[in-house]
């Protein structure tokens, strides 16, 4: 497993060996032992799965309660994942930094908790599965909002995106929950 540090501290892009001939490929999307070489010794507790069409935008999410730590993959397809620091004391609050996943790169994201998360679908579709390090509890889920301008957050939009109701009406970067 390839570990690349990013410039938003405890955030890594993952790029997992992969043996490959004429009938496909195999690769090993999570080893506990390699992980925790890799820094990231954290338990799992919950596995997602979405599936999402062009220009779909998810995000930004996270828990101020019972916060979850995400490693994220997409499986086909491809997306570009955001993550906004949303740590307090970190020299990096409210930067955010974007990462394309794919099928075809299959690259992974660690998000450590205290981070809000967010992808929009680059592809005609895709499925994107991620693990957490907490159960998902939606009364202690917020949402940052996607089109901050203090964020102002490149999205490479094509069009208007598809957005939830609930993603319509995110909180803006300044008066939303941070963590200590």
């Amino acid at each position: 497993m390839k570990k690349t540090e990013t410039s938003l501290p405890g955030v890594l892009l993952l790029e997992p060996r992969v043996f490959g001939d004429d009938r496909g490929y195999f690769l090993e999307s999570y080893n506990e032992r390699v992980f925790a070489e890799l820094g990231i010794r954290e338990r799992f507790v919950q596995d997602n799965h979405s599936y999402s069409s062009r220009n779909v935008l998810r995000g930004l999410h996270y828990q101020i309660q019972q916060p979850q730590g995400k490693l994220i993959r997409a499986i086909t397809g491809e997306i570009l994942d955001v993550v906004v620091d949303l740590r307090q004391s970190s020299p990096t609050l409210g930067k955010w930094e974007a990462y394309r996943l794919s099928g075809e790169n299959k690259r992974m994201l660690w998000v450590p908790v205290g981070f809000a998360h967010g992808f929009r679908v680059v592809s005609e579709n895709t499925h994107v599965t991620y693990k957490t390090t907490d159960l998902y509890a939606p009364e202690h889920e917020r949402t940052v909002a996607w089109n901050d301008p203090d964020l102002a957050i490149d999205w490479q939009l094509e069009g208007a995106p598809t957005i939830s109701a609930k993603d319509q009406h995110g909180e803006k970067f300044l008066e939303c929950r941070k963590f200590l």
